[in-house]
């Protein structure tokens, strides 16, 4: 059996972290989805090398000039008919797994994670611009104001992947929102069946982030502190998880499931190796289980096929993981401020990613002399 239908087997769906132009028109998004791929997602720095980085942009963006739109507009229409004709490719995906899987995920402007209204309504207009197709998730950070957008959202019945989720505490406060959220749309009537949404938790920049604290303790002198090296990461993300199966067991969960009500999946993220020390795989090894997803950029995918093993992981080991938190605890890892820095980074990147793609946008708009 193939690996991508061992993990389905497993109760983990891939999605494919990437999206671009050539992808889609060339077949490869579809030889993906032959594969097993079962969805896509994307954010602006995944758009930026696609547009900024070929020419396969440049007759929409000829076009699109000439109409007189400026460089953020142009942005926009680019990315939405990629978005479109990617969740057309998946549809097939979304009927055949029951809505299950089959998404395309589309962020808003990194701009707005810190602006509840703003980020409602852009969710509003991307979710129309998008013709309202079912197997779109429209993409939503966890930051305080973006939680108070998600219950809104999944309360209007729009699908959301919560991204930019760092640690237990951030998980928490997402799935109290999409509970919330449920009961928000069951008053009014709503078909909670028809709701899907994620749970975005990323991984190795935790790694990346603590890896860095415990080599200045290393070097000054605390040398039992290699053994922590490259297990913050994984074992953060396996305390979220056994949350998560504690909330998805609640009562709570359990009457709104009654309703009609879909889990709500954790989305592993950030699962390419970082460190070149580790496994090229370990974020996808290490973190195999049910009811979840792992979305792989090409070259975390393309190593996973190549030599990864499948076996189930995530349930194994939370004693180590506890034991692992604890430890970083004890060296003077504040593991809540490495988390919440995380999560400003991650926005902060993105919104970077975005300025250099509208300026890029502009740029070419000079070279192609419209």
């Amino acid at each position: 059996m193939a690996k991508l239908q061992q993990l389905q087997k497993m109760g983990q769906s891939v999605w494919y972290d990437n999206i671009a132009r050539r992808l889609l028109k060339t077949g490869e998004m579809q030889r993906l989805i032959d594969l097993g791929v079962t969805g896509v997602t994307s954010n602006p720095s995944i758009f930026e090398k696609a547009i900024s980085g070929s020419g396969d942009y440049d007759d929409d963006l000829q076009a699109l000039s000439a109409r007189g739109l400026e460089a953020a507009a142009i942005y926009e229409n680019l990315i939405l008919s990629d978005i479109r004709e990617a969740a057309d490719l998946l549809r097939p995906v979304y009927e055949r797994t029951r809505a299950a899987d089959g998404y395309v995920s589309l962020e808003p402007r990194p701009a707005l994670a810190y602006d509840t209204d703003g980020t409602i309504a852009e969710i509003r207009h991307l979710y129309h611009a998008l013709e309202l197709r079912p197997n779109v998730m429209l993409k939503v950070p966890g930051t305080p104001p973006g939680i108070q957008a998600v219950q809104a959202l999944i309360g209007e019945g729009i699908n959301i992947n919560i991204t930019l989720m760092f640690s237990v505490s951030h998980y928490n406060a997402v799935s109290e929102a999409y509970m919330s959220g449920l009961e928000r749309l069951a008053a009014s009537g709503g078909d909670l069946s028809k709701v899907a949404s994620v749970a975005s938790f990323f991984v190795s920049r935790v790694d990346t982030s603590v890896d860095g604290q415990l080599q200045e303790l290393i070097d000054g002198g605390r040398g039992e502190l290699k053994a922590l090296l490259g297990k913050a990461g994984i074992a953060n993300a396996k305390l979220a998880f056994r949350r998560y199966e504690q909330v998805m067991r609640s009562e709570r969960f359990a009457a709104l499931r009654e309703k009609g009500a879909r889990v709500q999946r954790v989305l592993w993220a950030s699962t390419s190796t970082k460190n070149p020390a580790y496994s090229d795989v370990m974020y996808v090894e290490g973190l195999i289980g049910p009811g979840t997803i792992n979305t792989m950029p090409a070259e975390t995918l393309g190593a996973f096929l190549d030599h990864g093993a499948v076996a189930p992981s995530l349930q194994a080991g939370l004693d180590e993981a506890e034991r692992t938190i604890k430890a970083l605890a004890s060296a003077g890892v504040d593991m809540n401020k490495v988390t919440e820095d995380l999560q400003v980074d991650g926005v902060r990147l993105f919104g970077d990613s975005l300025d250099k793609l509208i300026a890029g946008i502009k740029e070419k708009q000079r070279l192609l002399a419209i």
